[in-house]
């Protein structure tokens, strides 16, 4: 029987934030749906990201998913030539409007490009320094700290799941992964559960073997009806999913939901967890079809 699928909503720049948040908060709620809104809190420096042209792969994925149609040209001049604005200070009161609409909200980082470029390799101080300024400038907008943290790009270290549980997150999802599970990394055994995205994302499977957007959300439904789990977490994008991939999005909703599936926001999932029944797994750095690069993977588990 269908179980649930929790919505992880990663809102990486200025414009997600102001157009594309308020699209997909529209949409959830008049399907009667839910989500976790994680936010990018510091600057926006997208444009920076564009050194990863010479990433094996990352061109590719730029030329199947339209990155220029989906973010802007003026996103795409961020912190390079334009400044980066501050998201935390232009765009508070579309993150707060998204809180009080009733949707569960997190922190994603402070800035994006840096944290998923950085992390992999940096030392203790470095990630304590990013982390605690994303809780910082998420407290500024929310006042309060953040619950939960999805790091940027799924990029991850030992450190940062050391720090999760001193900064007193509930849960985090920073990995991609088959199930809810307690992580370690390099020695390090973090007290803070990981529930991983489990399917893949729309512009991992656009553009592949011929699939379109419809073609790819049709894929997302497959891979749900052939995952023999009770819960799933499906990530999206605010500025794909809540602007061009719009339609593709809403359609592939209502299929869940006409197929018995709850549409919940990730605490919904942490709620359920059983801390004696959870599993304690390994963090590996892997690939995945579609992503090019490195990312946080569920590895080898043991019993809780």
């Amino acid at each position: 029987m269908p179980g649930r699928i929790a919505l992880k909503v990663d809102v990486d720049t200025l414009r997600g934030t102001r157009e594309g948040v308020p699209a997909l908060a529209a949409l959830l709620r008049r399907l009667g749906a839910s989500a976790t809104f994680y936010f990018s809190v510091g600057p926006d420096h997208t444009g920076r990201a564009l050194k990863r042209l010479f990433r094996r792969g990352f061109l590719g994925k730029v030329r199947r998913t339209s990155v220029a149609a989906h973010y802007g040209v003026r996103t795409l001049l961020y912190g390079t030539l334009l400044p980066g604005p501050h998201i935390g200070a232009r765009a508070g009161d579309a993150m707060r409007a998204v809180r009080d609409a009733g949707f569960e909200v997190g922190v994603h980082c402070y800035d994006h490009v840096r944290w998923q470029d950085g992390v992999a390799h940096a030392d203790a101080a470095w990630t304590r320094r990013e982390l605690v300024r994303a809780v910082e400038a998420f407290a500024r907008v929310f006042g309060e700290p953040p619950r939960s943290h999805a790091a940027a790009g799924w990029q991850l270290n030992a450190h940062a799941l050391a720090l999760e549980g001193e900064l007193g997150f509930a849960y985090a999802s920073d990995t991609r992964g088959s199930m809810p599970f307690y992580p370690s990394m390099a020695g390090i055994e973090g007290a803070c559960p990981q529930l991983p995205t489990t399917l893949p994302t729309f512009d991992e499977l656009i553009g592949v073997d011929g699939r379109d957007a419809a073609g790819a959300a049709a894929e997302v439904l497959r891979l749900t009806r052939a995952a023999p789990a009770a819960a799933h977490v499906f990530t999206l994008h605010a500025e794909l999913e809540g602007g061009r991939l719009l339609p593709q999005f809403e359609w592939l909703v209502r299929r869940w939901m006409e197929e018995g599936w709850a549409i919940v926001a990730m605490r919904d999932l942490a709620a359920s967890l059983d801390a004696r029944g959870t599993p304690h797994c390994e963090v590996q750095m892997g690939s995945i079809p579609g992503r090019s690069g490195v990312l946080a993977v569920q590895g080898r588990c043991r019993a809780g």
